[in-house]
């Protein structure tokens, strides 16, 4: 499932080929992924202008000049691709959003995964979720707090939404991993000086995943050569039986409720 670097690669993607176009056409080949009506599309959508586009911890937001939003949530295996009715993806897309000769291919798209919504709607589904991990308001303060009921690992915590959203199951170990914390480390243990590491190894993971087009592994077009590039960067995720970059010990692979956790148990502690 894309997190917080894959989908801010895709809103700086989208924002750069499609902001200030017009959509002059919604094709739909699977009903279940548009969560609107035809005639909501063709009287909302169609003939709208794609005003600029927003990410919202794991949600992309469309803008459109009418006041209107396109919500997106990209599953596991969905992906975003932009090319001409002859350059498209080799796989089916649920959803085609045609600007012009250029059409953004929804693929891999499920139930209700694209919906059109006015603005109230859209803070009624996001407005539960935590801070974005990257959110300005997100303080050291505001974070440790967000965190002050939660008795779980950190792993499990840092990937509950309702905590802390854009956070998954890949970059919640190589956090945990920069900030040298077992992924099984429980919260309730905790000192500031801990909160401290891992709220800084929090913004450089993310942000450096992001400046690497994140770990996707569709490209968005043709030529892309950005989208993917933190894939084969990841220090911990996936690296079973591999060196750890920092001591030359061996990557373990645990389970952390029921999910794979990667982690050097000579690096990271509890504490």
């Amino acid at each position: 499932m894309h997190e917080l670097p894959e989908l801010d690669n895709y809103r700086a993607l989208l924002a750069e080929q499609f902001a200030g176009a017009l959509i002059t056409g919604v094709e739909i080949t699977n009903v279940k992924a548009f969560q609107a009506s035809e005639e909501e599309i063709q009287r909302d959508v169609v003939g709208k202008v794609l005003w600029f586009v927003e990410r919202r911890g794991l949600h992309l937001l469309l803008h459109l000049d009418n006041g209107k939003r396109l919500l997106l949530r990209l599953g596991q295996g969905a992906y975003l691709y932009k090319g001409s009715e002859e350059d498209r993806p080799d796989r089916a897309a649920q959803v085609k959003l045609h600007f012009g000769e250029i059409v953004l291919y929804c693929v891999g798209l499920k139930s209700d995964d694209l919906q059109l919504l006015k603005v109230l709607e859209v803070e009624e589904k996001l407005g539960r979720f935590g801070y974005d991990a990257l959110d300005k308001r997100l303080t050291i303060d505001r974070f440790i707090a967000a965190f002050a009921k939660k008795r779980s690992s950190i792993k499990t915590a840092l990937m509950d939404q309702n905590v802390i959203s854009g956070i998954g199951t890949v970059y919640s170990d190589e956090i945990c991993y920069a900030a040298g914390l077992r992924p099984d480390a429980k919260i309730p243990v905790f000192e500031r000086a801990t909160w401290e590491r891992l709220y800084e190894a929090m913004h450089k993971i993310l942000k450096e995943a992001i400046s690497h087009g994140g770990a996707g592994e569709q490209p968005f077009a043709a030529g892309d050569a950005l989208t993917g590039g933190q894939r084969n960067l990841f220090q911990v995720y996936d690296r079973e039986g591999q060196a750890c970059p920092q001591c030359g010990g061996l990557i373990e692979k645990i389970e952390v409720s029921g999910r794979k956790a990667f982690v050097c148990s000579d690096c990271q502690k509890d504490q």
